[in-house]
Parts: structure tokens; sequence; C-alpha cells
């Protein structure tokens, strides 16, 4: 090709133009210049290519018929440009039909996609196109043009690299505004269009709105995805445009609507998960029908991600591409779902799909019957969509045989959903297939394969658990929630936990525990009583205590109208998610008590315009409303609020009114409805106040991961504490089960628990345990007692041998009682104990509890500490004077006037420093996260001053006795207590010295890291001045900031820790910053490493909570305690930040 022109030594878009096109000739398109095409300037097609093509291909045509061709193909039109697309489009995949002097007409191909190399590939650049503006010859000329038998099917628009401000944006917008405003022509012939600048180069069609271009991030089947975003291009050209790839995408990866419904103007190509899940999910079905095995295999597919279009991508492939094994032929399709609502939104998309399809008839079943005759009256096509209910077993209606033959396959959409909710016996209601709700009284995969005993199943899930590969087959290919929003798929989620505590009261004690004694009391069995407390268990009692529930509808209202307020232009609505009926209810009638205006019924919110013709859509509906179903026995207020015997047809006019972006219906209270599979892209906010985990509570949270103009992410307001359950989800969904021990392990943990415990009971010889184990003994007292239990195991200066040599008194006593409560947990539920050796033993992990937190040791198991210490000290937490301090879920200032009073009322010396030094621990390693360089000052300072101490009690002779060693050994805590107080305001200066700087206190991190590693390695940077007290240095601030608001840009979200793509754009945005700020003058790796250390420590420690927040931040712990819960103490005033922030 030729030679490019080069700028003053920059480097240019023609530049990149030429490497571009270098990549498609590599792998095998051919170059031709588009000044070299002999045409008339309004004329698109190659007509050379395009009669050689026609000619090779069909020789028995005549020149002048070819040329008849060659003008229908180029004159092409219809009502509209899209039409004309959409007619041009279906001429290229099937033919255009054509009648000879012979008189008998014919299917002239126009491209041969079953042998790529007859066909001619060329790659065309700055092609001057012709029109006419208000009278006056115009021209636009397109960077790239991909060609095939001289049509122009891709349109490629670049832009320089090396300029920031040209981005692909501007190149989508010189596609859909431009380009189809003046030269609709060419883009008539163009389905596909491709955007690029060097770094993001991203796939679309010439109709795809901007945020829906997706990069190609695999070339094979097997390849693992490329996260580099300098790799797009090379994988987007290997991927999509090698030529027998680009045929096979350009044939069957397209999507028209069909013909009828083109005024919709809908047309979208496939992202790379779905054409690689197809392709694999086609080669298992293929296997499955051979081999007559039934199971098709799993796709796991994130929420959000397309899993509907990627079942109609495989229909057509199986209607199309399977015609040489008979097996399969044309085989009928059946999908399943588990509610009405999927089934109607999968007829909105495949009732409008039967071209694309060619399985003929597709409907909705409507009975059981139904489906019986539709499949009993042909042997192939059909595509057919049906509830699970309808193959509820029964005793008067077994379901039997439906259809066996073996071209039936079977897609189970949420597969996941129908293995838990339909495979246990539950009671038949209502008795006409139409109106039935019953659950299946088998399981899901034998039911399923008594009606269709020779079908093969495929499941499609976001969630997969153990069940669902057992019914339908190993996962086939996976799309997880980070490669989506990684891919721009879905958006981003932020966490934000609003989280304080609540205690139980004596009253709620006893009421919890009378509800189980009345379980026990009735026969109920050990599984029964369980049973029991997930239905009425505290934390639903917590949950709807009357004054929590007022602070929760406050603290909802505060928040959402913030929010919106600071985004008026964009419709942002919000879903509450309760633990049960009973307490939505309750919340909803706190909200009307509270903002009566919320519930007066409107078309549209106050402010927002809607045309005439959309508020004739749209129905007066509240601001918030509750859906859920109705029961037999709710209270006749809320039976009638759900609508009673209406109560479907009142959801549903709910859910139509949601769905309405403009309607005044914008914030919905639910528990069971509508958290899976219901999609609304402008649900912003989604307040939680249930406990979820695994499979449901990432169904629940991907509600929010919607796309939305104007949205960047979903927020998690969380209420209860979920962040540790939503770790675990993002992570693995159902692999995590237990496998209950055998009477071998039983045995063998008693032993070991009985051998624990003699050696514990030797260590406290000289202490009186008999208390514990006296059960009258009062709550109060049972405190005082585990207290002075822990400072007498802090007050030894006794050293024991362990198996690492010589320990202090306290370790020692941790680690056997690690080891006694490892065995406890195993035999205890055996029933081989005796009373009071597990009374014992309760007693010694509660004591080794409070060692613990008042510690600060980190190694504590929290779950199973907390269900042993529960039943020891579950009341006397309630009197517990410095509960605040010693509590492991709250976070405090320890800077205040509170603290230090608090910390005043603890009397006994070791225990007071001891959790002075605990919180301070806790404080520097809360600073470290911020601040590295800050923390680790002061955390070497704290270690002198607990080295100094150890050193000074180790002098305590053996002889000293009685008051003297009592004396010296209070006169070493005092001065370690005034040396830890000294630190502590030292600590307090340096983290409020940000506010006279001018900086936030996370910018002040990475302030004092440009300042430290300036003077480390020796150069100048800026000027340093001192301002009341506090060097300041300009050029350093400026930097930090600029360092600060990129990581605001990449960081905070829940998938921030494995996307590793967003980590490596950070490190490199960062690296760049560095450079372009001259820091430091003289290029240094060794500079930069420190940098991006501070830099990983800051993203390390801010995964799951909203970054970018300025002030003393704080990241958020929860701990569940069986009778503490977290909730909204005080209502925040969202959108006044305090001073300094």
């Amino acid at each position: 090709m030729a030679k490019l022109k080069n700028y003053n030594g920059r480097y240019c878009e023609s530049e990149y133009e030429s490497a571009f096109i270098a990549f498609l000739q590599s792998v095998g398109w051919t170059y031709l210049p588009g000044n070299k095409i002999k045409r008339c300037y309004r004329d698109v097609l190659i007509a050379d290519d395009f009669r050689a093509f026609i000619t090779k291909a069909n020789t028995d045509l005549l020149e002048e018929e070819i040329e008849q061709i060659y003008d229908t193909v180029r004159l092409v039109g219809a009502e509209s440009d899209f039409a004309t697309l959409h007619k041009v489009y279906k001429w290229m995949v099937d033919g255009i039909q054509f009648t000879p002097q012979s008189g008998l007409p014919i299917q002239v191909t126009l491209i041969d996609f079953e042998t790529p190399e007859n066909n001619i590939f060329h790659v065309v650049n700055q092609l001057t196109v012709d029109y006419i503006n208000n009278g006056q010859r115009e021209n636009r000329r397109p960077d790239v043009l991909l060609y095939v038998n001289g049509m122009p099917l891709c349109i490629i628009e670049l832009k320089n690299p090396a300029d920031s401000h040209s981005t692909i944006y501007d190149a989508w917008e010189q596609i859909t505004i431009r380009y189809w405003r003046d030269i609709p022509h060419l883009l008539h012939y163009c389905p596909l269009a491709c955007i690029s600048d060097g770094v993001k180069t991203r796939l679309g069609t010439v109709r795809t709105p901007y945020e829906h271009f997706y990069a190609w991030r695999r070339v094979n089947d097997a390849d693992k995805i490329s996260t580099m975003p300098f790799a797009e291009t090379e994988t987007m050209i290997k991927g999509v445009y090698a030529p027998e790839r680009f045929l096979e995408i350009f044939r069957d990866y397209i999507y028209f609507q069909d013909e009828i419904f083109d005024c919709d103007e809908r047309e979208i190509v496939c992202r790379y998960p779905q054409f690689f899940a197809v392709r694999l999910l086609k080669q298992s079905i293929i296997k499955s029908v051979m081999e007559q095995t039934g199971k098709g295999g799993t796709y796991f597919g994130a929420t959000g991600c397309g899993k509907t279009y990627t079942m109609a991508f495989l229909a057509r492939q199986l209607a199309l591409r399977c015609s040489d094994i008979p097996e399969i032929g044309s085989p009928t399709i059946v999908m399943i779902v588990d509610r009405d609502e999927l089934q109607e939104q999968g007829i909105k998309l495949f009732a409008k799909s039967k071209e694309f399809l060619n399985l003929g008839e597709v409907s909705i079943v409507k009975s059981r019957n139904n489906l019986r005759q539709e499949l009993g009256s042909r042997e192939s096509g059909g595509f057919y969509i049906c509830t699970i209910q309808k193959f509820c077993d029964r005793k008067e209606d077994k379901i039997g045989l439906i259809n066996d033959r073996h071209n039936i396959i079977c897609f189970s959409d949420e597969a996941h959903r129908t293995q838990l909710e339909h495979s246990r016996k539950i009671q038949f209601s209502k008795d006409a297939d139409e109106n039935m709700k019953a659950m299946v009284s088998k399981p899901y995969a034998k039911v399923l394969k008594e009606a269709f005993p020779h079908a093969t199943f495929v499941g499609f899930t976001g969630t997969p658990i153990a069940e669902t590969y057992q019914t339908f087959g190993d996962e086939i290919d996976r799309y997880t929630m980070d490669q989506a929003v990684a891919d721009g798929l879905t958006v981003s989620i932020k966490y934000h936990p609003r989280i304080a505590k609540v205690l139980l009261d004596t009253k709620k004690v006893k009421e919890i525990e009378a509800y189980y004694k009345t379980c026990a009391d009735d026969g109920a069995t050990e599984e029964d009583i369980e049973a029991s407390k997930k239905a009425m268990s505290s934390m639903e009692i917590i949950l709807g205590e009357p004054s929590r529930l007022e602070r929760l509808a406050v603290d909802i209202h505060d928040h959402y109208v913030s929010a919106c307020d600071q985004d008026p232009d964009r419709t942002q609505k919000a879903m509450v998610v309760c633990s049960s009926r009973a307490i939505a209810y309750a919340l909803l009638l706190k909200f009307k008590n509270k903002y009566p205006e919320w519930f007066e019924e409107k078309k549209v919110p106050d402010g927002v315009y809607a045309s005439e013709e959309e508020l004739k859509k749209l129905k007066p509906m509240p601001f918030m409303a509750m859906v859920s179903s109705v029961g037999s026995n709710d209270e006749p207020e809320m039976y009638n609020y759900l609508g009673g015997v209406k109560n479907d047809k009142r959801s549903e006019e709910l859910d139509a009114s949601f769905k309405q972006e403009k309607s005044n219906f914008r914030i919905v209270i639910v528990v069971d409805m509508w958290i899976t599979g219901f999609d609304v892209p402008s649900l912003t906010f989604l307040y939680n106040d249930k406990p979820l985990k695994k499979h449901l509570l990432i169904q629940t949270i991907s509600r929010v991961n919607r796309k939305f103009p104007g949205k960047d992410h979903g927020m998690i307001i969380d209420y209860i504490g979920i962040r540790d359950n939503m770790r675990e989800a993002m992570k693995v969904y159902g692999g995590n089960t237990s496998v209950a021990p055998t009477s071998d392990d039983v045995e063998q943990a008693t032993m070991i628990f009985r051998e624990e415990l003699e050696v514990l009971k030797t260590l406290f010889v000289d202490y009186d345990l008999l208390p514990f184990l006296n059960p009258e003994c009062d709550p109060i007292e049972r405190y005082k007692l585990l207290s002075k239990a822990a400072e007498y195991v802090f007050a030894s200066t006794e050293e024991l041998s362990s198996e690492t040599g010589k320990v202090s008194f306290k370790t020692y006593f941790l680690k056997t009682v690690k080891r006694m409560r490892t065995a406890f947990d195993i035999c205890q539920p055996s029933g081989e104990l005796g009373e009071e050796e597990s009374a014992l033993a309760q007693c010694l992990m509660a004591i080794a509890g409070f060692v613990r937190k008042m510690s600060g040791t980190s190694d504590v198991d929290a779950d199973t500490m907390n269900r042993a210490v529960a039943k020891m000290v579950e009341e006397a937490l309630k009197y517990n004077e410095v509960e605040s301090v010693l509590e492991s879920g709250e976070e405090e200032d320890i800077f205040s006037p509170e603290y230090f009073e608090k910390l005043s009322d603890v009397k006994m010396p070791a225990t007071k420093l001891e959790l002075l030094i605990k919180m301070l621990r806790k404080q520097i390693k809360e600073y470290g996260k911020i601040n590295q360089i800050a923390a680790k000052t002061f955390q070497e300072m704290l270690e002198k001053t607990i080295a100094d101490y150890h050193e000074r009690r180790k002098h305590l002779t053996v002889e000293e006795a009685g008051a003297t060693q009592e004396q010296a050994s209070e006169d070493i805590i005092k001065a370690a207590t005034e040396q830890a107080l000294a630190i502590l305001r030292q600590m307090n200066e340096n983290r409020e010295s940000f506010r006279k700087i001018g900086l936030t206190f996370e910018e002040k991190a990475f302030y004092d890291i440009l300042i430290a590693l300036r003077d480390q390695y020796n150069f100048e940077y800026g000027i340093d001045k001192e301002i009341d007290g506090v060097v300041v240095n300009d050029k350093c601030k400026s930097l930090a900031k600029k360092v600060k608001e990129i990581i605001d840009t990449k960081s905070s979200f829940a998938d921030w820790l494995n996307n590793q793509n967003v980590r490596n754009q950070l490190k490199l945005d960062i690296k760049i910053c560095l450079v372009k700020n001259g820091y430091p003058p003289q290029y240094s790796p060794e500079v930069f490493n420190k940098v991006m250390e501070q830099v990983e420590n800051f993203e390390e420690n801010s995964d799951m909570t909203t970054a970018g927040t300025s002030g003393n931040a704080k990241l958020y712990q929860y701990t569940p305690v069986d009778t503490v819960l977290k909730v909204a103490e005080e209502s925040t005033y969202y959108g006044l930040k305090k001073d300094g922030e």
C-alpha cells in the first residue's frame, strides 16, 4: 500500500490507519486504495468484484443478466433506510431471487459462506462518497471499508491513538449521525461497524447505541480472556475479521426482527461471550443427541449478559446448521421458565424472530394438553415457551409421556431456581392448567425425563449450583459478573453500608426462647426446631422493631431524596428489600405516616415533563408501593392493600408502571417478588434489609447493574451486613458444602477435647472457676467474673513451654482454647459430653473471647467464638459498661472525648492498657489502609512502647511479692499507658494536618509518600514552606490531588479486587501522570514502584466501600453476632459534608 504522510514526526491518524490495514492484510484481506476503484463517485459498490464473483458462481448466466442483478443490488430501495439495510442483508445471507431468460426463477448467491476462499475480500481506505446537500455537491470519506464480492459489509472509523481529545465516541457519531444523514446509500450495505482509537476497539452495528459497542476479547474457544487495553485491536481483528470467522458472524450472529417490525429499527450483533457460548453449546448438544445422554450442558452467564439473545443465536444454529445430522434435523425447542414474567419477556423477543429462528411456529404453551397437541402434530420445528407449572405432577393427573422424539431440545432459563423451588412435594392448588400455581411433586429432572425421555436439556443460569450441573450436565462456558462489568455490558455495583448497633432486651430474649420451647413441647425434632428458627428467628424480631423501622424509613428517605437532587434530570428508581411481608408492610406504614406526599397518586412526579402521548400510556400511581403476594391469613388491612383476590392484576399493573421511565412510581418495597429476573434499567438504588447469601444475593444485587443513560453504577445500601456474604458469592456460588463428621471423627474429637480441657484446668489451678458452673448466677455477676478471669490471664508473668518454645501465659492459654474449641464444635452436638465439662468449656471460650477482643489479636474465628460465647454472655453484654469498646463490630473515633470517658470507667489497669493498645493497633491498621507512611511511623512507636513495657515487666523478681509487686506492676502499666496516650495524641495531630494543608484525608496519604520519596532519593520537586507548623509543598499537593482523582475514577466498585483489567489501567494512568508532571525529574523505577505500593495498599483496602469520600473515611466491617444486629441507628444528613470533607 502507499506510504502515508508523516506530519512533523508526530504520530497521526493516517499512521494508525496504515497499521490497522496491515493487521487486516495479515489475516487474509487484500488492500485496495479507494482512489484506485473504477466507479462513479456516488456509487459505493466495486463493480468489477461483484461481476467477477457472480460470473464465477453462476456460469449459466448471461452477461446482461449479471448486469441486471448488479443494477438490482446497486439501486436497491425500500420504505426507509433501515428497511433497505434489512432487505440488502437478507439478500447477502440468503441470496437474491432472479428469473433469467430461461424462465425458471433461481436463487443467486451473493456470498459463498460454505467455501470462504471463493469470495473476494478487499480492505479499502479513504473511499470518497459523494452526496448532494441543498443543491451543492459534497463528499464524505470513511476511514476503512471491508468489501466482500464488491459489497461494503463493514465500516470502520479510526481515531488517532496519540490524541487524547479524539475518542471512539467521535467515531461513533460520525457513523451514526453524519454518515446516516449524508451518505445512507453506503450504510444500506454495511450491517456492521467498528470504532477504534488504538486502545479501545469496539464492535457494533450501524444502528447500535454507543454504550452497546463492545470489545471482542477471545480469538478461539479455549482462549483466556484478553484484559490488556492495547490487545483489543489485535484480538478484534483475529477474533472477528479473519475472513472465515467474519463470514460466520455475518451470516448467523447479526439479529434483525421480522420484516414487519422494521419500524422498531432493531439490529444487534452478538458479543463475544454469546458467540463462543453458542459454538460450545451447539457442539455439546450434538454430542448429547448422538450419545443420548440427555444432558446438553450448562451455560453460566452473569445476570444482565444477554442470555435470552444467546438462546436465540443457539436456536438459529440448531435450526440451520445441523441439517447434516439426521437425529437433529430441524429440532423442536421448548423453553422452560419458572414464572409468567419470564414467559412474557421471552415471547416479546422470540415472537418477532420467526425469520431469524427459521423454526416456524413460535408461541406460548397455554396448557399441558396444548403442549402435547403441538408436539404431536409435528416431527420437526417449532419454538415453544412454557412455565415449569405445566410439569406439575399430581395423583389425579400424572404427566407421563408428552413426546418421545429425539430432536426435542429443552432450554431451561434460570435453571438453578427451577431446581431449588420445584423439586419438593408441595400441595397442588387450582385445578385448571391455565391457572396452575403449584410446584412439581418430583425432582425437576425426573419429571422432565418422563415427559421427554429422549430430549436434550440445556441449562442457562447466572448463579449455578451443584444440582444445576446434575440435571443439565457440565459447565460448557461461563461469563462472570466481573467480565460483564469490564466489558461494559453491565454497570458496576457500589456498596455503601449503613450499619450501627441494636441490642435485644430481656423481653425479646424471652419471647424468642418461648417460641423455641413451644416447638420442642409440641414434639418437634431438632430439625424442626432449626426450621422454626429460620421461620421465626431472633433476627426477624429485631428487624421488625417499630423504632428501628422508623429510623430505617427516615434514612432511606433522606438518602434517596439527596441522591436524586444531585442528578435531577435522570430517572433513578429504587427498591427496598425486606426480610418478611409483615416487616415490609410495617415499613410501608412508617413511610406513609412520615411522608404522606409519597402516596398521592399521580401520572408523573412533580417537575417531570411528559408529552400528551406519554401521559396517555401512564396510569396514576403512588411514588412508593409494596409488591407482594397475599396470604390467606393476612390481617385485613394488609390483605386489602395487596389487592386481595385481585393481587395478580395489581402486581401486573405495578410491574408495568415501574418499568415506565416517567411514571410517578419510583420506589418499590419487596420481599421475594421482583428480586430475580426483573429488569428495570433505571433502577439505581437497592436498599437491602434482608439476610442474603450465595445465588439469591447475586440475583438480588444484580437488579441495579443494568445499563441506563447517565447511570455509571448501581448502589447497594446495606442495613443488615451482607458484605462478607457478597464477597463470598462473588467468588463462588454453591460450592462450599460441608461434610458431616463420621463416628470416628466424633470419638477422636471427644478425646482431644477432654485432653485440652484438663490442660486448661491446670492453668487455672489457683483461680476459682466454680461460680461459672452455677446456672443461677446473676448475668451481671457472671460478666464481672469473666472480666476478672481475663485480667488473671493478663496479669500473669509466667512463661510456659510450647511446641515452638517458651511463650507467655496468655499465648499458651489462647492456643489451647483454640484447639479445644475446634474439637468441641465437632463432638458437642453428639451429646457425648457431660453438662459440667460442656459448661466449663463454654466458660473458658468466653474468657478467651474477652482476652482476644481486648488484645486485638487477629487470629480469632469470629463465627465459632460468637456461637460459643453467646451461650454464656448473651445477657451480660447488655450490662457491659465499656461494651462499645469491647464489641468488635463497632467503629469509634478514639480521639473523641467520649472515648476517653469510657476508657476511664475501666478500673483494672492491665485491662485498660490492653484496651488502649488494642484500639491503637486497630486505628493504626485502619490509618495504614489510607496512609502507609504515617501508619508505619506510629506502628514503630507503638511497638517500641510495648517492647519497653515487656522488658520492664521481666525485671520483676519472683522474690518481690504482694503489694510491692502489685505496685511495681501498676507503675510499669501506668508508664506504658502514658506513652500510648502520647502516641495517640501525635497520631491525632498527624491525621488532622490534612486540613491545614488543604487536602482531603486520602489525598494527604499520597502527599506524604511524594514528600518522603523526594527526601529519601534526594531530588528537588517544588518548594517547601511552613504554614501553621505544617510543611506545605504546592507542587506535591497538586500532584497528590491528581493521583487521587485517577484512583477515584477506577476504584470503589464491587468487583474491584477481581478486575485485573481496571487495576492494570489504573497503574498505567498513574505512571503517565507522574511522568507528565516530572516526578521524579529523572525517571526512576524505584520511586515509581514505591508510589505504586501506596496505591495498591489504598486499593486493596477500599474494596466494596464507596471510594472518593473525603474527611475521616471509615472502612466498615460486619461481624455477625447471635443477639446483636446492625441497623441505621441515627439518620445521616445526606448531601451535607462536615468540615474538611
